[in-house]
């Protein structure tokens, strides 16, 4: 049986269409659902387009990279090669999953929210009499953009020095690039928290020691902790972020060390307080703070597109200082869903 992916024409230009990835623009050419229930149902146009070219990317039998450059075409390959590889690394132990209520792919630099500020009397859950008014939502966008931000790393390799390296090697290289994107976009996230979105909307701030929180200053307790996320309603606190100091306190808690907990954590490397919040490591987060969030309502995630290679540089070998960057922003949804505890 012919199939089509191996008759396909690869050229630049293929990178270029407005909307559209590399890989869209593939699918668009060689749609996958015409490939079902034959032995290449699984892959995507550009894992065919890999199998036309024999180029393998993983395991102890992955090619060389100059296998990419065989060919003008194959060469067309390589930049939505880092971009995946990339990714991969961006997606590894990412923590703004856990903290994003939603995100919104947007193109462009400036974005503006919507946001909706009820006040006491609007959470109350009044009895409406027949005939009376209902209570009302008011949302709105909000006056100020939020503003995207550029993060990336440079790509500094000659090709002649990586032309013969395994795929699978050069492949580490690229994760632990994506790896420090996400960490940067992190810590964009954590600052609109903790400060807000240019939208006067930064988080409230406490203090253990000070009302109404309990304890010592410069101390963190159980005590603390049950103040801090009885702050929280309506909301609920389900998440806490912390850096690596925090986590060692709270760990050495008495609370903390209940069997199941310790099972969990041991079993998983997960580890759920007693308060039933997620809590997240991260050394992003200042010392001697901890962010608490109502994940399903505190932030939303602007993204402007997928991570975005020089890709006339990398099909022309000119790997030495390409570019490879990743666009995102972060609006406050509900500005009492997070709040920070310092200690």
């Amino acid at each position: 049986m012919a199939y089509s992916y191996s008759n396909l024409h690869l050229e630049k230009g293929m990178y270029g269409e407005a909307g559209k990835s590399f890989t869209q623009v593939l699918e668009g050419l060689d749609p996958s659902e015409n490939y079902k229930g034959t032995s290449l149902e699984g892959l995507d146009a550009f894992q065919r387009q890999l199998k036309r070219f024999d180029i393998h990317v993983k395991g102890s039998r992955s090619d060389m990279v100059e296998k990419f450059f065989s060919t003008t075409q194959s060469a067309v390959l390589f930049p939505e090669f880092v971009s995946r590889v990339v990714r991969q690394g961006m997606e590894e132990d990412n923590v703004l999953p856990s903290i994003t209520a939603t995100v919104t792919q947007f193109d462009g630099m400036d974005y503006r929210s919507i946001s909706s500020v009820p006040s006491k009397e609007d959470k109350s859950l009044r009895r409406v009499e027949e005939g009376s008014q209902l209570p009302q939502t008011t949302v709105r966008t909000q006056s100020n953009l939020v503003k995207l931000h550029k993060r990336g790393r440079m790509l500094v390799a000659s090709y002649e020095a990586i032309r013969f390296q395994r795929l699978d090697l050069f492949s580490i290289t690229l994760r632990q690039i994506g790896s420090h994107i996400a960490r940067m976009h992190l810590e964009d996230a954590i600052n609109v928290i903790r400060n807000g979105d240019g939208n006067n909307n930064p988080a409230a701030a406490f203090t253990v020691g000070t009302a109404p929180i309990g304890g010592e200053k410069g101390r963190l307790s159980y005590g603390a902790l049950l103040d801090f996320w009885a702050q929280f309603d309506p909301y609920t606190m389900n998440t806490i972020l912390v850096p690596n100091a925090v986590m060692l306190d709270m760990l050495k808690m008495t609370e903390f060390q209940n069997p199941l907990t310790g099972l969990n954590f041991q079993g998983t490397g997960s580890l759920s307080s007693p308060l039933g919040a997620k809590l997240l490591r991260t050394s992003a987060m200042p010392e001697g703070t901890l962010i608490g969030l109502d994940r399903n309502y505190a932030l939303e995630m602007v993204s402007a597109g997928d991570v975005t290679v020089e890709y006339d540089k990398l099909i022309d070998r000119q790997v030495e200082r390409a570019a490879i960057t990743s666009t995102s922003g972060f609006a406050k949804l509900y500005t009492d869903a997070g709040k920070v505890l310092s200690i």
